[in-house]
């Protein structure tokens, strides 16, 4: 089993409060993760997708009532969406008898804020966990994993299926899921076809500048449509919205947010790329790299940390601004594909704009130096690493 960086995020979570959501979308190892840790824990599991488990759960005081002393492990929450307001009570009566922790693992394909909206009365009671695809710490440590987890993506079943065939043929699958059911399940009457399209119309724009008119055009919607689309696909955890970085400066700066399907495999499935060769001659390799590095280091990064990009009328730009929990001041974050490391004005300009505690240029290769005064070259596993650190 891949040790995954989730885990002990997970069990300090559990350890401290009484209900903890592991979310991630579909396939991604929730629940994998979660039966590991109700092994060593004796939990009881129950998967809200069959029909059987939630029966159960028709008088939910009822039947979990024997299990007050143990972990309760409940997947795909989302399902059972009034369970919360039952949950909420059983806590409250764990407490009164000083069970205050440890007592359910809520597993969901959706994002906290979607989570937070049924799961409001369990506030103060919940903590919430962010399980993401497979990052270059978690795949292996040789050159070969990380070309692998980049073209094949984050997906377990993806990044280790027995040959690319059959690692294409589980994202090809895993959208049209998404697309035919998980979708209509969170309440959405979207045609699937729409939004294959959307979806599909994001992966060529890896990257680049969010223009909802624009691709309202291409889709025969209206604007306001397809906002509300990306907004979905943002909840489910499949594209990122990256806003911009405010600077005190007094320049022009862009005020729209970038977008990326977060997962590199996902990107090159719909795209129909089938291997690292094609991918390599494809007008979205530069992109499909960038959303890589930005999705394998916000992966790690520490909890709270903010993300943005930076850029000016004037082509000032770079392209990753963390602000750390703590941090005197942004880090920032420059990703070329080559092995080369020059820095190009636009990066120099924006370094003087927001004054950075550290600054980074991430290459595809392995080596680390500094480049200039306080820029370091750094591969992208160094540089997770450097992150998992803080």
């Amino acid at each position: 089993m891949i040790e995954r960086h989730a885990y002990r995020a997970l069990r300090k979570a559990l350890g401290r409060q009484a209900a903890v959501a592991l979310i991630g979308p579909r396939q991604v190892g929730k629940t994998t993760l979660a039966l590991d840790i109700a092994e060593k824990s004796d939990a009881l599991y129950l998967d809200l997708e069959a029909s059987a488990d939630r029966a159960k759960l028709a008088d939910p005081a009822l039947f979990l009532k024997p299990y007050e002393d143990r972990l309760v492990v409940l997947d795909e929450i989302h399902r059972v969406p009034e369970l919360f307001s039952e949950l909420r009570g059983l806590i409250d009566q764990g407490r009164r008898r000083g069970r205050r922790t440890e007592r359910f693992l809520i597993l969901g394909s959706a994002s906290i804020d979607l989570l937070r909206q049924s799961g409001e009365s369990l506030a103060g009671r919940i903590e919430y966990v962010e399980l993401d695809p497979l990052n270059v710490l978690e795949a292996g440590s040789d050159e070969s994993s990380m070309n692998r987890l980049w073209v094949c993506g984050g997906f377990p079943d993806s990044f280790l299926a027995q040959d690319g065939s059959d690692s294409l043929a589980f994202r090809r699958s895993f959208i049209r899921t998404y697309l035919e059911r998980d979708v209509q399940q969170f309440g959405w009457q979207i045609p699937a076809e729409t939004l294959e399209r959307l979806w599909t119309m994001l992966a060529h724009e890896q990257g680049a500048l969010l223009n909802t008119s624009k691709l309202a055009s291409g889709l025969s919607i209206s604007a306001r449509t397809v906002t509300g689309y990306i907004d979905l696909l943002v909840d489910l955890l499949l594209v990122r919205r990256l806003r911009p970085f405010y600077a005190n400066v007094r320049k022009r700066l862009v005020k729209s947010p970038k977008v990326y399907v977060r997962d590199s495999g996902i990107v090159h499935a719909l795209l129909g790329i089938t291997d690292h060769n094609s991918l390599a001659g494809h007008p979205v390799v530069g992109a499909s790299w960038e959303g890589f590095v930005i999705e394998n280091l916000l992966s790690v990064a520490p909890a709270g940390t903010k993300a943005s990009f930076y850029r000016t009328s004037a082509g000032a730009e770079v392209d990753l601004v963390l602000e750390l929990p703590g941090s005197r001041g942004p880090w920032a974050v420059e990703v070329k594909r080559s092995l080369g490391s020059a820095l190009g004005k636009g990066f120099r300009n924006a370094l003087e704009d927001i004054k950075p505690e550290r600054s980074f240029v991430v290459t595809a290769g392995s080596d680390r130096y500094s480049v200039a005064k306080e820029v370091e070259a750094i591969g992208l596993r160094e540089m997770a690493s450097v992150l998992r650190e803080q």
